[in-house]
């Protein structure tokens, strides 16, 4: 019987936990507050919504559990480490995340950035590790995707025009872009690790792919709605700061209803992408409409 999405993200969210207390386990050396401080970062809280997206999109092809939930903590990692990057105050400068101090207030500076280099360079050894899939041109292809959705032409590359935002007048094609790869990016590559799994050659990702790419930007219009409006008690991290730096975002420019019903569009396009696929496909419609519902 398939998870309800409440179950789903429960289980992911269990999982990946697990994943990371075997991966981070505590040595007895001075490397110590290293692995606390990732394990404090990667270990609860978060939405899982990546990991589930990689899972969601395994199962239509009956791969393994194991192999997908390495898979989707490799993809939690980078989201992670972006996360502990993004809150230094040399970027966002964030007391809270997860509901909880952020890396740095809970450690210090050069701990919080070497935690977060050590769960980058930790998802590619994930995915390279044998355990992750037999198939090495399958674990190849997983390192390749998931390198350039982190990269200078996607998560990294958007951050850095995310700072440009603060004092350059971004239009809505530039936003677009923006979002496209800081946030997009990962979401992307998080669909395209479950194709990948399951051998599902290039040519038959296509509906996979615009899924993917309609949710990245919806999921990022929300994300705006949320931060303008949204109670930071529940979202668990300091909300308006995009208002605050002076950002141009979907927000900004639209208008909320405008915003609102964009992102209503891009769901609805999203699940359209879904139309080959039956029953199977549910989980991945659900995820789809739970970014217009979402609290955090």
């Amino acid at each position: 019987m398939p998870l309800t999405l409440d179950a789903a993200l429960a289980d992911v969210a269990a999982e990946i936990d697990r994943q990371f207390d075997q991966l981070l386990a505590i040595p007895d050396d001075p490397r110590a507050d290293l692995y606390r401080a990732m394990r404090h970062a990667a270990i609860g809280g978060g939405k899982r919504l990546r990991p589930l997206l990689v899972f969601a999109t395994a199962n239509l092809f009956d791969v393994a559990r194991e192999c997908s939930a390495r898979a989707a903590t490799a993809l939690e990692a980078i989201h992670v480490y972006s996360l502990i990057h993004d809150d230094l105050p040399s970027m966002d400068n964030d007391d809270m995340r997860r509901g909880k101090p952020t890396v740095h207030k809970m450690f210090d500076e050069a701990t919080a950035i070497l935690a977060g280099d050590c769960l980058h360079a930790l998802a590619f050894e994930v995915l390279a590790d044998p355990a992750t899939h037999a198939d090495p041109f399958v674990r190849i292809e997983l390192v390749l995707d998931l390198a350039r959705a982190a990269g200078p032409n996607g998560m990294a590359g958007g951050q850095i025009m995310d700072i440009e935002a603060e004092t350059t007048r971004f239009d809505l094609n530039t936003v677009t872009r923006l979002q496209q790869m800081k946030t997009g990016a990962l979401i992307s590559a998080s669909v395209e690790a479950g194709a990948i799994l399951g051998r599902l050659p290039p040519e038959g990702r296509v509906g996979l792919r615009g899924y993917a790419h309609d949710l990245g930007l919806a999921f990022q219009i929300a994300d705006d709605l949320l931060d303008a409006e949204g109670d930071e008690a529940v979202a668990g991290k300091k909300l308006r700061k995009d208002e605050v730096a002076g950002k141009e975002t979907f927000l900004s420019l639209l208008g909320p209803e405008r915003a609102r019903e964009q992102a209503r569009m891009l769901v609805d396009q999203a699940i359209a992408h879904l139309h080959s696929y039956g029953k199977e496909a549910d989980l991945l419609r659900d995820i789809a409409r739970f970014v217009l519902e979402r609290d955090r």
